[in-house]
């Protein structure tokens, strides 16, 4: 087979962090007064952290002092922190490691793409570290999604071209970014949301081992804008 490069986001596809990092933004916000939803909650997905706070006081007409914005910054990492400390093995999505295991058995190059400036403990709790031959995260980035620095700098530690790569995202700023980095992007979710993407799947329990292998091969072509979703 062709060696290709299969890029994963984090949060949401790998594992469902998202859950926790709802918990904390919440948290934050409801201490300054302003209330927060998994609405509002879904618009800081691929988001870096100092971008969704300035969206959060945007959304509750706040303004903070330099300090104060850099102490609820802490506080929300560190109590997300004590969310993740507690992650295993179980909370691997379903299918991910199946998808994972078949792209190394196949001989395929594997990266890890995130904004998450936890992404590597992350990934050691859940025992899947090990799988991955590049990672980049929100430490290795200055441009956020939907800039396709990120998934770019994935590419070239695996010694790939950009057209070579797929992205597997499930933010709107995730796909944006794949697609404008010249790489094949995969939605994980609701095609309503990711409508941009080349593919679209609820989740990794769609995606056959013949749609991977159309994919490595070049015979799984783009499909049609208006008709995204592959069902399998």
């Amino acid at each position: 087979m062709d060696k290709k490069g299969f890029i994963f986001d984090l949060d949401g596809v790998i594992v469902d962090t998202a859950k926790y990092h709802f918990l904390a933004w919440k948290k934050l916000a409801n201490s300054i007064g302003v209330d927060f939803t998994e609405t509002q909650n879904e618009q800081l997905k691929g988001v870096s952290r100092i971008r969704s706070l300035e969206k959060i006081l945007e959304w509750g007409n706040k303004t903070l002092s330099e300090d104060e914005f850099n102490r609820l910054m802490s506080s929300k990492n560190q109590d997300y922190l004590n969310y993740i400390d507690a992650m295993d093995a179980s909370e691997i999505l379903p299918d991910v490691s199946k998808t994972l295991d078949f792209l190394i058995e196949n001989n395929q190059a594997i990266a890890l793409g995130s904004a998450s400036k936890n992404a590597k403990p992350i990934l050691k709790k859940v025992s899947l570290f090990e799988k991955f031959e590049a990672i980049v995260d929100g430490n290795d980035v200055s441009k956020a999604k939907p800039n396709p620095e990120v998934f770019l700098i994935g590419a070239q530690l695996l010694g790939l071209k950009p057209e070579n790569c797929i992205v597997f995202e499930d933010s709107v700023a995730g796909i944006q970014a794949a697609n404008t980095a010249n790489m094949l992007s995969i939605g994980i979710g609701e095609e309503d949301v990711l409508h941009e993407a080349d593919f679209i799947f609820k989740d990794f329990t769609e995606i056959t081992q013949e749609f991977i292998e159309g994919i490595i091969s070049g015979t799984t072509v783009k499909q049609p804008k208006n008709n995204l979703s592959i069902k399998n």
